[in-house]
């Protein structure tokens, strides 16, 4: 695994020196240290870190509240620590989308393995937002397809097929999506 810029949030400063010190042993680099949520925002908007690792429980605003915020503004993999191992804590951090929970005492050993299920994680997350983003789309688009081929058909008189091929061959002597031409017939309806 290449070397992560990772941001810590813990209101103890001695365990966010020995977290600091476990991470650099395993070759990544620690950019930001916050003892409190809204630092932690406020740092992961500014330095823009791969990976980062909040305790729950800290002042002003708790780890979850603080991966919630981090997630909407640039989402990236987040490990939260805990050192309670409560129900509605786990709830809460599922439904922030944190890629990964960890129980303290946290070891070398136990980061290891819950990096590189987070970035895993994260990654597989984005992965699916793309194909929901790519599908709705495409969905849209299809839309669009049909009322500018339905418009063409009451217009021209044409057939479904005869409309579409139309509709084909503008996109590539136009070379412009198919989409934008429908877009563009819809218009010029709206206007007639």
């Amino acid at each position: 695994m290449d070397a992560l810029r990772i941001l810590i949030a813990d209101d103890e400063s001695l365990r966010v020196m020995s977290l600091k010190g476990q991470l650099e042993a395993l070759g990544h680099k620690v950019v930001a240290e916050a003892s409190n949520g809204k630092e932690a925002v406020h740092l992961a908007d500014e330095l823009r870190p791969d990976l980062a690792i909040l305790d729950i429980k800290m002042p002003e605003m708790d780890g979850i509240e603080a991966a919630q915020k981090i997630m909407a503004a640039r989402p990236i993999p987040i490990i939260l620590l805990t050192a309670y191992s409560e129900r509605e804590l786990a709830e809460r951090a599922a439904s922030a989308n944190v890629a990964a929970y960890l129980m303290k005492p946290i070891s070398e050993q136990d980061l290891l393995p819950a990096i590189a299920l987070a970035v895993s994680r994260f990654k597989e997350f984005q992965s699916l937002h793309q194909e929901v983003d790519d599908l709705r789309d495409a969905l849209e688009t299809r839309k669009l397809i049909e009322r500018a081929k339905g418009i063409m058909m009451r217009r021209l008189g044409l057939s479904e097929e005869e409309a579409f091929r139309r509709m084909q061959r503008r996109s590539q002597n136009e070379n412009k999506r198919i989409g934008e031409i429908a877009q563009a017939i819809i218009m010029a309806d709206g206007m007639l």
